[in-house]
């Protein structure tokens, strides 16, 4: 190495050399902030009868992030969520993830009518989600029948998921292992349902970070 080249290495060092120690020793010693989600309250215990005919309530889940949502029997792939995308961007990746303890998520779809009154028949959306649904798994992905409205009837603010205009069904509700609402989104829109999924993530971020501890 020639003199000239080594000053200026040796400048280089003594002009920056101060700061990457600084921000190496930043990021060594500082915690990593990420953005929470919002606590938008305990959800009712709710019941149903699944595909098979089995009797199941919420206390079963009692631990585990679950994200429900509603499917209409006379067109499920769109009327009330966009179905395709909830398969492609949620459930795959859920699917994907599934054997991770602290990411342990469930899908319940609950199938109405065009009232919003459930169906008890859910035998045609079985076969619907099992043609679409690559890898699907029911233990995942729980198709549902009982009074969904229970669930959706939430207040936030002065404000109810079921004030007369709302569409209760094109919403998904996210909630966390305590049984606290904290997200609700539009299934009908794929941006939204993308931002779910981020939601998901960041819920799953805070029970990683609390695992760690």
């Amino acid at each position: 190495m020639t003199k000239s080249r080594f000053n200026k290495i040796l400048g280089f060092f003594l002009v920056f050399g101060p700061a990457m120690l600084l921000v190496f020793i930043g990021t060594r010693s500082c915690e990593h902030k990420f953005e929470e989600l919002e606590d938008f309250g305990p959800v009712p215990a709710f019941q149903f009868t699944d595909a098979s005919g089995a009797q199941r309530n919420s206390k079963e889940f009692e631990g585990e992030i679950l994200l429900i949502n509603t499917l209409q029997s006379s067109c499920p792939d769109s009327c009330a969520i966009l179905m395709w995308h909830l398969n492609q961007t949620i459930y795959q990746h859920v699917w994907k993830n599934k054997t991770k303890k602290t990411k342990k998520i469930r899908i319940i779809s609950f199938l109405i009518d065009a009232e919003g009154n459930p169906v008890k028949d859910l035998s045609v959306i079985n076969d619907a989600v099992k043609d679409l649904a690559e890898n699907y798994d029911p233990s995942i992905w729980i198709l549902a029948t009982g009074d969904v409205r229970s669930i959706y009837n939430l207040n936030n603010n002065g404000v109810s998921l079921m004030d007369e205009g709302a569409k209760f069904e094109e919403l998904m509700l996210l909630i966390d292992k305590n049984s606290h609402l904290r997200m609700v989104l539009s299934g009908k829109v794929e941006g939204q349902i993308r931002r779910m999924k981020q939601s998901m993530a960041l819920l799953q971020k805070q029970y990683d970070k609390e695992s760690s501890k």
